[in-house]
């Protein structure tokens, strides 16, 4: 099994939500089968919490989602960048990849698509590309900000990985009831993805480098 030969896995996330909404499922086989997963949050996105949210709340909730899959809290890196903004410090995040990766042997890196039109994920997917071009990459899709998105990989997964998924959304009580996080639509993606790859479920990625 290819995923089995990963061990030190690295997700970015621009925003937290970006990297369970994008692979749950995958995070919570990777954590079974014994792995390390690195989660990094670029923006807790204070300036568009609703009314009636502590300032911080996305903060609490990034730990009690990824706490839910089963990440370390040590393995779990939350920077404070301003929403919609990565773009302006670019350079400055790309410095803190480059700090990461020196500190660590990552050997898969989870990034967004290359095709997410999302200003954020745009700078995370294209700096996490500069980082880490010399590690295997792999996009994931977040459909509603994917003009387009190759299905080229997949993972296997089974209904536990995707109630995991869903288990750590419902962490996001501040992002109210957004279709995308909703249970069903959760579970149609992974029903639809497994049956491209002709298994119960799954979670699909864009191959953006590969090393065997």
């Amino acid at each position: 099994m290819i995923l089995n030969s990963y061990n030190n896995i690295l997700v970015l996330a621009p925003h937290t939500d970006d990297g369970e909404l994008g692979l749950g499922g995958t995070i919570s086989k990777l954590i079974e089968l014994g792995k390390k997963v690195t989660y990094v949050a670029f923006s807790t996105a204070q300036q568009s919490v609703p009314e009636g949210f502590p300032k911080d709340i996305l903060k609490t909730e990034v730990k009690k989602a990824t706490a839910q899959l089963g990440i370390s809290p040590e393995n779990l890196i939350i920077y404070n960048y301003e929403v919609r903004k990565l773009g302006y410090v670019r350079q400055e995040i790309l410095e803190e990849l480059i700090r990461l990766k020196k500190a660590n042997s990552f050997d898969l890196v989870f990034i967004p698509s290359l095709h997410d039109i999302h200003q954020d994920h745009t700078t995370i997917a294209q700096e996490g590309l500069r980082a880490f071009k010399n590690t295997t990459l792999l996009g994931y899709e977040l459909i509603w900000n994917n003009l387009t998105f190759n299905t080229q990989c997949f993972v296997e997964l089974n209904r536990e990985h995707i109630q995991a998924k869903v288990e750590a959304l419902k962490a996001y009580e501040s992002q109210g009831a957004r279709d995308y996080l909703s249970e069903a639509f959760i579970f149609s993606l992974a029903k639809t993805r497994g049956v491209q790859a002709g298994c119960p479920y799954a979670e699909a990625f864009e191959v953006v480098r590969l090393f065997l």
